[in-house]
Parts: C-alpha cells; sequence; structure tokens
C-alpha cells in the first residue's frame, strides 16, 4: 500500500517548500538571461533572433536531455537527480558571469540547459508519485508558483545589476544564490516512498514515449504547453527593445520591473489548480488561455499603463493554463508518468526555442505588432485544441450519465 504525503504534515510543509525553491533556482538560471537580449545585442553587436539564442538555446537543448533524464531517473532515482541538476546548473552560471565572447557563453548556456533538464520532468514526477491524489492539483500550483517568483527574482535581480554595474556581476549573483539553495533542497526533499527503480533499455523507453503519443488527450496538452509557453517566452523576449526604444525609453532596471507582473502567476497557478479540482480541467484551461490571449492583444495599446496591464493578463493566464495542463497529464498517465511529464516539457521548451527564434524575425520586419500576431496565432492554436477536450470531457459525462440511467 502507497504512503502518500498528508498536507500539513511535516513532511508536506518540507516537500512543498523544497519544491518551490527548487524551481525557483530552476527558472531563476534559466530566464535571468532574458532583460540581457538587448545588452548583448549593444555589447556584441548581434541581431535580436541571434541575442535570444541565450535563451532559446538553452531551454531548446534543455527540452531534449529531459527525455533521457527521466529514463536515467527512473534508475536512479527522484531526489539525487533533481539535487545534482541544481546544484551543477549553479556552478555553470557562476563559470557563465566570467566569459566575455558570445560564442562561448551560448555553449555553456548550452551545457547548463542540459543539466538544468534533471530538475522539472523528474518535479512533475516526484508530485504525482508522492503527495496525496486529492492535492496533486494544488501542490503542483505551488510548485509552477516557483517557476514565476524564481523567473521574477532572476530577471529583476539581472536587470538592476546590469544597470548599475555589469551583466557579469548580476549573473554571478544569482548564480550564488541558486547554489546556496540548491543544497537546502538536497536537505530538505523528503525522500521517495512510493518510488520503485526500473531498469529500461532505450527501446523500452522509446516504446513508453510512443505509447504517451498515442494517447489523444496527451497529445493534445503536449501541443498546448507548445504554443502557450512559445507565446510567453516570445512575449517576455522581445517587450524589453519596445519599451527601451521611443517613445518610452526606459531604463534597463525600469525595463526589468515589469516582471513584477511575474507575481500575478504565483497566484493564478495555485488559484488556478485549485479551481480545476473542483470544477474540471478542460473548463479553466479554455478560461486560460482565452485570458492569455486578451492580454497579449491589449499590449498593442500604444499607453504605457495598458501596455503594463495587458502583460499582467497575459502572464495569469500563462500561468494558470500552465499549471491546469502539467497537472492533467499526470491524471491522463496512469503508467510511467516521468516519460509523461518529460514529453510534456519537451513540447512545452520546443515551443519557447521555435516560437521564440521566430518572434525575433517578426520584431525585425514588423516591430511589435508583428510580436503580437505571431504570439496570437499561437494562442488561438492552443484555444483550438483545449475546446477539442472540453467538447471530449462532456461527451465522456454525457456517456456516464447514461450508463447510469
Amino acid at each position: 500500500m502507497k504512503t502518500y504525503i498528508q498536507k500539513n504534515s511535516t513532511a508536506y510543509w518540507r516537500g512543498i517548500s523544497a519544491m518551490f525553491l527548487g524551481s525557483f533556482v530552476t527558472f531563476a538560471l534559466l530566464y535571468c538571461m532574458q532583460p540581457l537580449i538587448p545588452v548583448f545585442s549593444e555589447e556584441f553587436h548581434i541581431a535580436p533572433a541571434y541575442a535570444s539564442l541565450s535563451i532559446s538555446l538553452t531551454t531548446g537543448i534543455m527540452a531534449f536531455f529531459m527525455l533521457l533524464v527521466s529514463w536515467f531517473s527512473d534508475a536512479r532515482g527522484r531526489k539525487i537527480v533533481m539535487a545534482i541538476s541544481l546544484s551543477v546548473s549553479a556552478i555553470l552560471g557562476l563559470i557563465i558571469a566570467f566569459c566575455n565572447n558570445f560564442s562561448v557563453l551560448l555553449i555553456l548556456r548550452i551545457l547548463q540547459g542540459i543539466m538544468l533538464a534533471g530538475f522539472p520532468a523528474i518535479a512533475m514526477a516526484y508530485v504525482n508519485e508522492e503527495f496525496d491524489p486529492k492535492i496533486v492539483g494544488m501542490v503542483m500550483g505551488i510548485y509552477i508558483s516557483g517557476n514565476s517568483v524564481g523567473g521574477l527574482a532572476g530577471r529583476i535581480m539581472v536587470s538592476t545589476l546590469a544597470d548599475f554595474s555589469t551583466w557579469h556581476i548580476a549573473v554571478a549573483g544569482i548564480s550564488t544564490i541558486g547554489l546556496l539553495l540548491s543544497i537546502w533542497f538536497w536537505i530538505a526533499l523528503p525522500k521517495s516512498k512510493n518510488f520503485s527503480p526500473k531498469k529500461r533499455d532505450l527501446r523500452e523507453m522509446l516504446t513508453a514515449f510512443t505509447k504517451k503519443l498515442q494517447n489523444i488527450e496527451l497529445l493534445m496538452l503536449y501541443s498546448i504547453s507548445f504554443l502557450i509557453m512559445g507565446g510567453f517566452v516570445t512575449l517576455y523576449n522581445y517587450i524589453g527593445y519596445s519599451l527601451m526604444a521611443p517613445p518610452y525609453n526606459l531604463s534597463q532596471t525600469l525595463v526589468g520591473c515589469i516582471f513584477i507582473v511575474y507575481l500575478i502567476g504565483t497566484f493564478s497557478s495555485t488559484f488556478m489548480g485549485k479551481l480545476a479540482d473542483s470544477n474540471g480541467s478542460s473548463k479553466v484551461l479554455c478560461l486560460s488561455i482565452t485570458i492569455m490571449l486578451l492580454g497579449c492583444l491589449i499590449t498593442v495599446n500604444g499607453s504605457l499603463s495598458i501596455k503594463i496591464l495587458g502583460v499582467a493578463l497575459f502572464t495569469f493566464g500563462f500561468f494558470g493554463s500552465h499549471s491546469v495542463a502539467s497537472s492533467w497529464v499526470g491524471k491522463c498517465a496512469r503508467s510511467d508518468k516521468a516519460q509523461a511529464a518529460s514529453l510534456y516539457l519537451l513540447f512545452f521548451y520546443l515551443g519557447a526555442s521555435t516560437i521564440g527564434t521566430i518572434g525575433g524575425k517578426f520584431l525585425l520586419w514588423y516591430e511589435w505588432e508583428g510580436v503580437v500576431s505571431v504570439i496570437a496565432l499561437a494562442l488561438v492554436l492552443a484555444l483550438v485544441f483545449s475546446g477539442i477536450l472540453l467538447l471530449r470531457e462532456m461527451r465522456y459525462k454525457e456517456n456516464l450519465i447514461r450508463m447510469e440511467i
């Protein structure tokens, strides 16, 4: 009989705090380069799309390596893989801080992406395996809120320090914090009680992935993750160019402050997770993506305050969508949960790399309106997929009622 972590127990508080801070470190290190994209363009004399590779290359390589890491963790365990991932990623961040060549920086960011892969996919599997199924939606929301707080802290700290000193000092600062929190994570996270080691060959792993891709619900959720993350990263990659140019002419510090709206994501991920637990995932997912689309379109407005309001709505919708979709993946995958979560995140970060790079081209060709058109198209497609999931869920409930009658 499985022993789950129950709400309000000592293991519960240690578990959710460790998962929150592990998520914080991962996304602080992953996205701390985002406010530096305009800085890299200026310092290294490169185009926006090329400067954005400091984000898109990292997310892309991380996506692929998450598939291998989930396979490795099935044999070696969840906690040790996550702890090593966080620690080595922070150390690589410290090395990047001393880099003066953009090509070398990209190589180091690729290595960092490989190491960062060890946390997100395994974290989702750990939550689904160890916590009481009744609170998985809420716990996943708390874990994902660490994404927003980590992304917020990394971006604001780096943009502010880069404005008053150099980007080298900024990256060193956030990496040092990441290393300290990684050590604490190793100490605090409860050991897995429901994990059973499985040694699989490569063929078995590929078979598990193939089965997940044949599940229509999972495939829809993977496609949605690709589209919402692609839109999210694209907006935050390039909005700095718009705000630092006329008529706004904002400083690096003030542009960094726009990431304060990430705090909305801390609330929305938990709130929408609870809402999905009580009202159904498909309805809440449709609502969250609609909010994203509305926020995206509002950013076209020339007023700075209205533009920021649009970014806030967009962020609220994104973290709500991600919270609902990621927890739904765990429910759909009755076996091989780590592989299911890895595929979700593969699509998630491939969306960031692919759509994020395309957005840079549209910024160059059509300015901010071009970026918004790319994001809006992605979100409309995501809304179509979520609508299909809603219809499938409604039909399933109708069939259950007929069987009862």
